[in-house]
Order: structure tokens, then sequence, then C-alpha cells
């Protein structure tokens, strides 16, 4: 049984860390996953997919550690707190509105068929951005403007919605308003790491009482594979975004979520 579940949890982290950062929805093929697999409990499974995301945040945090560092060290320099206040801005409205509406939004929008139908909707309008997109006018992450921030914070608390994708939310939010690929994937990289840490803390401190020493095998084993599936993911989407557009990650989703509708 302990066997069992161990392949179960890396299959799961293999799911957290290679959907996380790409715009396809890291909840919804979770969410799709464990029931497919009859993973855990309900309560079960959202502790350990609490500790889970905290390996793929890692493997942002590893990525960048440069840039961090740089930032960290360097708080007197005006492009290190440009940064952090259009992380700070940008932050704001998933929290407040995350905050707002969180138990709503589990208790209704939590299961495949919701997932499902936001995949498709959500790939039909990547589609339409892509084909809508406007001149690029900021080239690099460090260089968005305080407006452009709190805009792309407003397209991620879109993802509150599972299946819509934090990612693909941030990403195609930061192209509409004039970022460029690169840009927009790598400052969703950078805004990933606080939503993703506050999200974490949160949902902890409301299931602690839930954690088992029994769990740690299958907790560990999930968190590894989060982390190095998620650093593998991230590289190739650095590389893939420079020469290509995200319309194959629409049509996956597209399709995706028919076959979500059709299994479940």
């Amino acid at each position: 049984m302990e066997l069992i579940l161990i392949v179960k949890a890396i299959i799961m982290g293999l799911v957290e860390g290679a959907t996380e950062f790409l715009p396809i929805s890291s909840t919804g093929h979770l969410i799709v996953a464990g029931e497919a697999i009859d993973f855990l409990s309900k309560e079960k499974r959202d502790v350990f997919e609490i500790v889970i995301q905290l390996g793929a945040i890692l493997a942002v945090v590893w990525k960048y550690r440069t840039k961090f560092m740089h930032v960290t060290l360097n708080l007197a320099e005006k492009k290190s707190q440009q940064l952090v206040l259009n992380l700070l801005v940008a932050f704001l409205p998933l929290a407040l509105i995350g905050l707002a509406f969180h138990k709503q939004i589990k208790a209704l929008l939590f299961n495949p068929q919701s997932v499902a139908i936001a995949l498709i909707v959500g790939g039909f309008v990547m589609i339409w951005l892509e084909n809508h997109l406007p001149k690029v006018h900021t080239e690099q992450a460090d260089d968005l403007s305080l407006k452009q921030a709190i805009k792309v914070g407003f397209a991620q608390s879109l993802a509150l919605i599972p299946g819509v994708s934090r990612a693909g939310a941030t990403i195609m939010g930061g192209m509409m308003f004039g970022l460029s690929r690169t840009a927009a994937t790598e400052f969703s990289f950078f805004l990933a790491v606080p939503v993703m840490v506050a999200a974490t803390a949160y949902d902890m401190t409301k299931n602690w009482a839930l954690f088992d020493a029994g769990d740690v095998p299958v907790m560990a084993a999930g968190f590894i594979t989060a982390f190095v599936s998620a650093l593998v993911a991230i590289n190739v989407l650095v590389r893939y975004v420079s020469n290509h557009n995200f319309k194959p990650f629409a049509y996956y989703r597209i399709v995706f979520g028919i076959a979500v509708l059709a299994y479940f």
C-alpha cells in the first residue's frame, strides 16, 4: 500500500511541476489526476498539494536565484525597488479577491466538470488573444510600469477559477498590456513566488491538524518530483517563448477539457 501511494505521489508531483508554470492550469490537472488515480481523501489530498506547491516554488527560486539575491541585497537600487513594488501591486488583486471568495470558489468550482469548462473557454480566449496582440512596449520584466503591473495583477485574479491557469492569465494578460513574450513569462515566474507562498501559508494554517508523520515519505516523494519537474518545465518554457506563440497550449487545453468532460 505504501509503495502504491508513493508511486501515486510521484505522479501527482510530476503533474504539479509540469503544469504549474505552463498556461494549462496546474490546479485543474491536479483535480483531474487526483480523481483519476483515486489519490488519498479530499482532505489529505489538499494537504499534499500544499506541500508539492512548495517544491514548485523552490524551482523558480533556484532558477532565478541570482536575480532574487541581487534584488534582496540591492534594495536601494531603483530597479530593485521597482520590481518589488510591481510584484506587490500585482499580487494584491488576487490576494484580496481570494480572501473574500476562497470558500465559495472551493465549494462550487473545485470539480472536474468546472475545470473542463474553464480549460476549454480559456483555450479559445488564448487563441483570440494571440490573434489580437498589441505592439510590444516592454521587452524586459524589469521595465514594467506600475500601471502594467496592476493590470497584470487583475488578469492574474481570473486564475482563482480552477482551470483558468495562473500562468496563462498572467502571461497572456501581460502580452495584452504590451509586454514581450519573454517579459510576460518571466514576470509570471517572479509573481508566482509571493502568490504561491501566500497561498501555501494560508492553506497550511487552515489544514495543519491534518499533517501526519506517517505521511512524510509520500509528501517527500511528491515534493522532490514537483521540484525537479517544475525546474525542467521552466527551462523548456523559457526557451520555447523566444520563438513560438502559445496556440499549441490553447489547443491542448481545448482537447484536454473535452476529454475531461467525456471521462467524468
